[in-house]
């Protein structure tokens, strides 16, 4: 038995055992013994944050980039409801997080309490376990649990309730070691047919995503892939999962997709899917691939096997994760590939044109603007965005070549940018971050711009502004054109309000302004951000509000 300690010192004894080595927090009473044991600590860095979602998504976030759980501490009621949108981002991120709530004391649950919150109710349709720690002598057991869960099968959060009066008991419990994810792999059956089916294709295609990978397992795959000279595309937001000037590249599979990128998707007579779940966004609302029977034939893998045959029925299913199944599929010799290569090659030329930018109006191209980014930034830049019209840019002409450099969440959710810039450069300080945002995405979690400037990071900030709700209001033109209704923002000097934190502000108002400002920004010591002010009328990459107001117009009128 381990020498008695409170609790809460040896629940900070545990996360270390884990290898934990940074947490992320918005303090509260209800949990002031765990911050005490980590007072004098420094094994582990408490980042403290602004606000809880904010601190979640960058445990998130945090978890994408280093491939452990993200830890975050919260307090309980508001806390925890402000934390729940990080949660249900990893959740659909397939990303392992660990969520700790200080909950109210024991004798007092059940009876609502100050700022009680049942978190089994509120967090079970979103998390792999929700529990709490009720006794001191099983805090290191809980844990490690904790961790196990996380990182098991298909990565999530997992939320652990800590009561008040429980963490400042005396328990002599041993810690644990720490967990190790078991890695689920394809059989040699399974290869066979895998292989088999590939030498029957004629246009097979493979699409990659979901979490759990690693630069290895990026590496595994390309080696197959160009032994094999087949096309491949990346899901919704997964786009740093094969390096984009790969000879088979086609593209991302998600909003906005190249209509002829679609459409080879939809023409493929053998779909070979790798970690992805096939959600609604890369399936372009379940038509690239039909459920439950795809017209493909499908070889779904995948490392949780309740994704199997979930939506999709397929040809052959396969329970791995995607590192061991890269690491499998180097290993198999290569079929004929003469049948589909001349497509593999057309598959990427078409790529290549699709992200050759497209005027629109204004003087601000974004176009234009990410394609000079992306000559301009080296491979390992990391690169982040919420949700909003204004990423569709980024998806669209950016090119991932380094895992892990993209942190975009496929729950589609806005606020994200800000705070998984911070953990990105808190994880990787010697490395560029650039943040995309719209201005209404800015504003979700702006205020961790605090954060950033309390630790002195060096982030380049992109707002976008067109003072509106920009995604909502092309579907409003959409569904009600002309009848603009609730989409208007009015919006802060951003340059000024970056300056307010005591970091370099520019604002652009031409393409031609962004060049001379961005080096600016890349050459400041702590945060930087950019205004790009653009044209409301470019409201996507490929049409204006305008043109959305007109088809709707008409299409009533047909």
């Amino acid at each position: 038995m381990a020498e008695p300690r409170t609790a809460a010192y040896a629940l900070v004894e545990s996360l270390k055992a884990q290898g934990v080595d940074t947490l992320f927090c918005v303090p509260g009473e209800s949990y002031l013994a765990v911050l005490d044991a980590l007072y004098e600590d420094p094994a582990v860095r408490v980042i403290v944050c602004r606000q809880e979602g904010g601190a979640a998504f960058m445990a998130s976030a945090h978890a994408k980039l280093t491939g452990k759980p993200g830890v975050v501490f919260v307090t309980r009621g508001p806390g925890a409801c402000n934390a729940s949108v990080g949660v249900h981002t990893a959740q659909q991120d397939s990303t392992p997080l660990i969520l700790f709530v200080g909950q109210v004391g024991r004798p007092d649950v059940g009876r609502e309490a100050f700022q009680e919150i049942d978190l089994g109710a509120v967090f079970g349709s979103m998390t792999k376990w929700s529990g709490s720690i009720d006794r001191a002598d099983r805090v290191p057991e809980l844990v490690s649990r904790a961790f196990h869960t996380a990182t098991a099968g298909r990565p999530g959060p997992v939320v652990l309730g800590l009561p008040e009066d429980m963490l400042s008991e005396l328990t002599a419990a041993p810690v644990l070691g720490p967990s190790r994810r078991v890695e689920p792999h394809a059989s040699g059956a399974d290869l066979i047919r895998v292989r088999s089916m590939l030498s029957q294709a004629e246009r097979p295609f493979v699409l990659v995503g979901g979490g759990g990978w690693s630069e290895g397992a990026k590496a595994d795959l390309e080696a197959f892939l160009s032994a094999n000279r087949l096309p491949v595309g990346t899901a919704f937001r997964r786009a740093d999962h094969i390096d984009n000037d790969h000879s088979g590249y086609a593209g991302d599979v998600g909003i906005g997709i190249n209509p002829a990128l679609a459409e080879r998707i939809k023409s493929a007579d053998l779909l070979l899917v790798i970690g992805a779940r096939l959600a609604e966004m890369t399936t372009g609302g379940y038509d690239l691939v039909s459920a439950p029977r795809p017209r493909q034939s499908l070889i779904h893998v995948h490392s949780s096997a309740e994704e199997l045959g979930r939506v999709y029925r397929p040809a052959i299913a396969i329970n791995a994760s995607s590192k061991s199944f890269a690491a499998a599929l180097r290993g198999l010799p290569p079929v004929d590939s003469t049948r589909w290569a001349p497509a593999t090659f057309e598959a990427h030329a078409d790529y290549l044109v699709w992200q050759e930018p497209r005027r629109g109006p204004g003087n601000v191209q974004m176009g234009e603007i990410v394609a000079w980014l992306r000559n301009r930034l080296p491979a390992d830049t990391i690169i982040t965005n919420g949700a909003g019209n204004y990423s569709g840019w980024v998806h669209r002409y950016y090119r991932f070549r380094r895992y892990p450099t993209q942190l975009a969440p496929t729950s589609g959710t806005m606020g994200y940018g800000v705070p998984a810039a911070v953990a990105a450069k808190l994880a990787y300080p010697d490395r560029l971050v650039v943040s995309f945002n719209g201005d209404g995405c800015f504003l979700m979690n702006g205020q961790e711009l605090a954060t950033a400037a309390r630790y002195g990071l060096a982030i380049v900030f992109l707002v976008v502004n067109n003072g509106m709700y920009g995604t909502i209001r092309m579907h409003q033109e959409r569904s009600y054109p002309g009848r603009v209704s609730a989409t208007g923002l009015t919006n802060p000097d951003f340059a000024s309000l970056v300056q307010a934190y005591g970091g370099h502000g520019d604002v652009v108002t031409s393409t031609e302004q962004f060049a001379p400002a961005f080096e600016r920004a890349a050459a400041a010591k702590g945060p930087a951000l950019i205004e790009l002010r653009i044209d409301p009328e470019a409201i996507t990459t490929q049409t204006t509000l305008s043109n959305l107001r007109a088809e709707a117009l008409a299409a009533r009128k047909a």
